[in-house]
């Protein structure tokens, strides 16, 4: 009795132990497929979010390449429009010149002072007692060099003028832009308080918005008023602003170290000419002042140049060759920045 109750706990003993075994089996087996199952999630979370971050970082690749290429094509629109515009107001008509050299004069009484010029300049030389064949290079030089020469200092002057106000206008509208205002505000504030013919200029672009332009299309056409490569400058950065999006007071703020840089450049070069250009005036001169020592020491041996018809044809020939020499060295001295 004894011997089988024994065997009957051994059996019972041993039936659990399997079972235990089995559902062991079976519980281990099932929590590695769930590790098996997190490891997967996990891997499929993490490649996911490695998606999104490469897609993300392609696109910010692919919206930099499209603003790079749509500069690009705005840059190289602005520069053949640039370029037509130079290749037309490289040699403006005289009335654009005049209005670049800031003279509110009609092109008809313009002609009417300079035909007025020629006859009195005319008439002056034949009571100096010019040659009669001088008088219609005279009237030649006082109906059509003189007046034209006028205009072309006027309007070199009022760029230099410009020039040397421009950065400031700039810095101006900068500040104006950093503290909130937007570039409309800053740009009537140069209008009303900028010193001439910053003041002038921006005016117009006041006035062209009047018109119905906008600020870039405005800003553009001021080249056609100042022929200067820095109001070409100020347009192009307003157009790629306007249509790229930017700081636009950092534009700007570059555009006026820019200017400051071009400025400090001309004078650095203007500086390192001075001496070719005092070796030649002295050149230039030298003539004039031997001749007329010449005429002081000795008149008879002179006059012959001045009142016998082979004399004015040398005196002719020398006065072209030494223009000659003074264009080439004019060219030689002038440098563009």
């Amino acid at each position: 009795m004894f011997g089988f109750d024994n065997t009957v706990l051994v059996f019972v003993l041993l039936a659990g132990l399997s079972a235990g075994a089995v559902a062991y089996a079976f519980l281990v087996k099932s929590m590695e497929s769930e590790k098996k199952v997190g490891k997967r999630l996990e891997t499929i979370k993490y490649a996911e979010t490695d998606r999104s971050v490469v897609k993300a970082a392609r696109d910010r690749v692919t919206e930099a390449a499209k603003r790079r290429k749509s500069v690009q094509d705005s840059l190289k629109e602005l520069d053949e429009k640039q370029k037509a515009r130079n290749r037309h107001l490289k040699k403006p008509p005289l009335r654009i010149q005049m209005r670049q050299a800031g003279l509110q004069l009609a092109i008809e009484r313009f002609y009417i002072y300079s035909a007025v010029g020629g006859v009195a300049l005319t008439f002056v030389a034949f009571l100096l007692g010019a040659p009669t064949l001088a008088l219609p290079g005279a009237f030649i030089a006082g109906a059509f060099g003189i007046p034209r020469w006028v205009v072309s200092f006027l309007r070199a002057r009022r760029v230099k003028k410009f020039l040397n106000e421009f950065p400031n206008a700039l810095d101006i509208i900068v500040r104006a832009v950093k503290s909130g205002l937007p570039l409309n505000d800053g740009i009537r504030l140069i209008a009303n308080e900028a010193p001439e013919p910053v003041r002038t200029e921006f005016r117009r672009i006041v006035e062209g918005q009047q018109l119905g332009l906008s600020i870039p299309d405005a800003a553009m056409r001021m080249s056609e008023t100042m022929p200067c490569a820095e109001a070409g400058f100020f347009g192009i950065v307003i157009q790629i602003q306007s249509q790229a999006g930017g700081n636009l007071s950092e534009a700007l703020g570059n555009l006026s170290r820019v200017l400051r840089d071009r400025k400090k450049m001309k004078a650095k070069v203007q500086a390192l000419s001075m001496e070719a250009k005092a070796s030649a005036v002295i050149i230039g001169a030298l003539p004039f002042i031997v001749a007329f020592l010449v005429y002081l020491s000795s008149p008879t041996y002179i006059m012959p140049l001045f009142t016998t018809s082979t004399g004015n044809l040398i005196l002719g020939i020398a006065g072209i060759w030494m223009s000659i020499g003074i264009f080439v060295m004019r060219k030689m001295m002038n440098f563009e920045v």
